[in-house]
């Protein structure tokens, strides 16, 4: 199973009303075809009254499998259903990598 079906899997257990999840790996400097880099825009009313800091504490030890191999970078867009109404349903946009010689 390919680590991006395991964080699909286990994003699915917070009852997301919206979740996509990106290999951005293509973006770093890792051979071909890796999963070391992901981007996390997920919407669940599982997270209301949770700060933001709690919300990624929760995606952490989710994911902590993950985090402990091969995944070396996750970035994580978490919102409650009216905190994604009130953005328009936008995506935030990942900044270009400026590390390991790709620029």
């Amino acid at each position: 199973m390919s680590i991006q079906t395991q964080i699909d899997t286990k994003l699915a257990t917070l009852d997301p009303l919206m979740v996509e999840v990106v290999n951005e790996s293509h973006m770093h400097s890792v051979p071909a075809n890796s999963e070391t880099h992901f981007k996390v825009t997920l919407v669940s009313d599982r997270f209301s009254g949770l700060s933001r800091v709690k919300r990624h504490q929760q995606l952490y030890a989710l994911l902590s499998e993950e985090l402990d191999g091969p995944v070396h970078a996750l970035a994580l867009h978490l919102y409650t259903a009216q905190e994604w109404a009130s953005r328009g349903g936008e995506i935030p946009d990942s900044p270009n990598c400026l590390g390991g010689g790709k620029h």
